[in-house]
C-alpha cells in the first residue's frame, strides 16, 4: 500500500461522523518549527491518524506520527540521530463547556475560524514537545567518556577565595 499525504486541514466533526483513518505521510518541508528546534529532520513523518466519537459523543482525534531527526550531543557536541515517537488523542475545543466535558486524558486543540483542524501543526507541536530536553547519546556511544566528567566539590586549587562584596556595607552601618 502506498503511503499517500495527510490532508493539511481537516473538520474534525464530519471527519469522526464518518470514522476516517488516515494512513500516509507528512512532508519534512512542511515542518518549518520542528527544523528550527533540531540539526536537520532526515524524513518524511509517518502519520496514523483517526477520527471517532466517543461515549460521550465528544469528537476524538487519536493518533501515531514518527520521525527521525539529528540532535547535538550536549556531551560532546556530536551531531546523533534520534527516532522521535509520539502517540496523541485529541478533542476540538469550541466553549468552556467543552473543556469541562471533556476526559482528562484528551487533550484540548483549537479549531480555526472554519471550524479545520491543522494536522500539520498538530503533529509538529508534538514532535516537538516530545525532543529530549538535554539531548545526549548513550553513554556507550558518547566521544566523551564519563570518567572524564567531574561532578560535585570543586578541588581546593580551582577555587579561589573572593571578597564578599556585602563587606562593603559593614562599613557604612558604622
Amino acid at each position: 500500500m502506498q503511503k499517500v499525504k495527510i490532508p493539511r486541514t481537516v473538520d474534525p466533526a464530519r471527519a469522526a461522523q464518518k470514522r476516517l483513518d488516515f494512513d500516509g505521510i507528512i512532508q519534512v518541508s512542511l515542518f518549518k518549527r520542528l527544523e528550527e528546534s533540531v540539526e536537520g529532520v532526515k524524513r518524511d513523518a509517518q502519520v496514523s491518524l483517526s477520527f471517532g466519537l466517543d461515549e460521550q459523543r465528544l469528537v476524538v482525534i487519536s493518533g501515531k506520527a514518527n520521525i527521525e531527526v539529528d540532535l547535538e550531543c550536549q556531551r560532546c557536541n556530536e551531531v546523533f540521530t534520534h527516532e522521535c515517537e509520539v502517540e496523541f488523542t485529541y478533542t476540538p475545543y469550541y466553549s468552556e463547556k467543552s473543556e469541562e466535558d471533556a476526559p482528562e486524558e484528551y487533550d484540548l486543540v483549537d479549531p480555526n475560524e472554519y471550524g479545520e483542524i491543522d494536522l500539520v501543526q498538530l503533529v509538529e507541536d508534538e514532535f516537538i514537545l516530545n525532543l529530549p530536553q538535554i539531548a545526549m547519546h548513550d553513554e556507550a556511544d558518547c566521544s566523551v567518556n564519563s570518567d572524564n566528567m567531574v561532578f560535585g566539590e570543586l578541588p581546593e586549587e580551582v577555587v579561589e577565595e573572593k571578597p564578599n562584596p556585602f563587606d562593603v556595607l559593614k562599613s557604612l552601618k558604622k
